[in-house]
């Protein structure tokens, strides 16, 4: 692998205030008038003047997505109920929050910057250059910031309409029902994303690292996703000053394979590698810089993502991590990170995968084989492995003979528990199965959950309450199963992988999430010297 060569970051200059020194005065008549009328005149300059930093306002969030240790599921309100909160998520100097509570107009007023010559040998008497104070109009960023005003603004109104149908037209598909948060602000949201959303992808690094992953493992999620924007047949742009969001093309399943050292468990090489890629795009571009990488974003479906990322603190605190190990109990932040469904693609196709005999002749009430795999594994296996129970079938190694698929499609319920890591790809390949999957996690987030109503198609049990999995699933009525496993079928288009992506599939779902996170912040312009 040819390595990378660091490039240093030029710090945000530092605020300083300009001297002034009144000129003194004789007391006479009108001398008086002078004194008072010229001080109040050169405070007002120097107020609008002065360099000054602009102030951070908190985002009215357009994502709240609250969670609790006990509760798997997000709930509560968010911009598609028609309600919202701050966001916790803090930027710092080159960013600010757009205010959702601000009248339109001025909420993308033009802003005042002053250039400082933060040169070494006059650190601390900075030169102001009043012609470049104000930030041109019609710059790409000012634009991309005014559309996206108008974005939150027309999905704030669609959020008030709480209808389960969305009022918009579509050809393909209307969304509809209790799946959705609110289905009015959802297709509203698709429906701009589809006309504004603008992603470009940084062409530094070589494959196999960079630009390219796997498409028939485990891990195939990364590998599709990485492969579709790199054709760049959506959503995807040339010019970077187009972009709303910026794409760092490295994938966490080739760092392992190719850096990671077993023998002695070192993971210097992966590290060394990521911070060196954020060294030479930021020192080549200045938008990383610019927005400390807040509209940055990286994906992996590796349980490693949150490590791999950690090494790089803006990387880790402010960009957009897009992970499968979507685990709150690591770091991963909903306001700004997105669940990313792992999915087991192990020919690389949905062929075979999707559909399965209704509800009347699936005889097997819960059904999951998976191999020991972390603790709450070992706790489902110990507690019902050895029961040999007809109706709640564990099973470390299926009997020779016997089909998983063929289990998965004649369940009513597939079992979804986590591994080592929070996420599992039994969660889509019970929905693929049409099988009403049952969540048996902490601290995961679902995928889509800002969109999503999870508790209306999926079951959840809490960690505690696996020797009572039974007892839960056959408390759940025959009409409510009906009504589960009808839902489990209309959001199965949300979650399949095409050869060539359809909308509202898994591809321009994962899009949309980022869209959601990218309107969660505003960035401001700052020109350098």
């Amino acid at each position: 692998m040819t390595c990378l060569n660091k490039v240093a970051m030029t710090p945000p200059s530092s605020d300083h205030k300009r001297p002034h020194t009144p000129p003194s005065f004789c007391f006479s008549s009108l001398n008086l008038v002078w004194f008072l009328v010229v001080p109040s005149t050169v405070f007002f300059l120097v107020s609008t003047l002065g360099p000054h930093r602009p102030s951070i306002s908190p985002l009215s969030s357009l994502l709240q997505v609250p969670f609790s240790n006990n509760s798997l599921q997000l709930q509560g309100s968010s911009i598609f109920n028609g309600s919202s909160i701050d966001s916790s998520f803090q930027l710092e100097a080159e960013t600010d929050y757009f205010v959702s509570n601000m009248p339109f107009p001025d909420a993308i007023i033009e802003k005042h910057t002053i250039q400082l010559d933060m040169s070494k040998n006059n650190e601390s008497e900075p030169v102001v250059d009043v012609t470049s104070k104000i930030v041109k109009k019609n710059s790409k960023l000012e634009r991309n910031e005014a559309n996206l005003a108008r974005v939150r603004s027309s999905i704030k109104q669609a959020a008030l309409v709480r209808n389960l149908t969305s009022t918009h037209q579509d050809p393909d598909y209307v969304p509809h029902g209790p799946i959705y948060r609110n289905a009015n602000a959802f297709h509203r949201s698709y429906l701009e994303m589809e006309k504004v959303f603008k992603i470009y992808v940084y062409k530094e690094g070589e494959p196999p690292i960079f630009h390219n992953g796997p498409c028939r493992s485990i891990y195939s999620s990364e590998g599709r996703f990485i492969h579709e924007l790199e054709k760049g047949n959506f959503y995807t742009t040339k010019d970077p000053d187009e972009a709303l969001v910026y794409f760092l093309p490295f994938s966490v399943v080739m760092l392992v394979h190719y850096l990671y050292e077993p023998e002695i468990s070192n993971t210097d090489a992966i590290g060394r590698t990521v911070v060196d890629y954020i060294d030479v795009i930021s020192g080549k571009y200045p938008y990383w810089n610019r927005s400390l990488g807040a509209d940055h974003f990286m994906l992996s479906c590796h349980d490693w993502g949150p490590r791999t990322s950690s090494y790089v603190p803006h990387l880790f605190h402010k960009s957009i991590r897009v992970l499968c190990n979507a685990n709150t109990s690591e770091g991963f932040n909903p306001s700004k990170d997105a669940s990313f469904p792992e999915i087991n693609l192990l020919t690389g196709e949905v062929e075979g995968l999707l559909g399965g005999p209704s509800p009347s002749h699936r005889s097997i009430l819960a059904f999951f084989a998976g191999r020991l795999h972390g603790y709450i594994r070992y706790l489902l296996l110990n507690e019902w492995k050895e029961k040999r129970d007809p109706d709640v079938q564990v099973f470390d190694q299926l009997p020779k003979g016997v089909s998983y698929m063929s289990k998965l499609k004649n369940s009513r319920f597939c079992l979804c528990p986590s591994g080592y890591e929070v996420a599992s790809p039994r969660i889509v390949e019970a929905i693929y199965a049409e099988c009403v999957p049952v969540l048996i996690s902490d601290n995961y987030v679902s995928p889509f959950s800002d969109v999503l109503n999870w508790k209306s198609f999926s079951i959840q049990v809490a960690v505690k309450d696996i020797p009572n999995i039974k007892k839960i699933l056959m408390g759940v009525s025959q009409r409510q199963y009906l009504r589960m496993q009808r839902r489990v079928k209309q959001v199965q288009r949300h979650f399949v992988v095409n050869a060539t992506p359809k909308r509202y599939d898994v591809f321009h779902m994962i899009n949309h999430s980022i869209w959601l996170r990218r309107l969660n912040i505003h960035i401001r312009d700052f020109h350098q010297s």
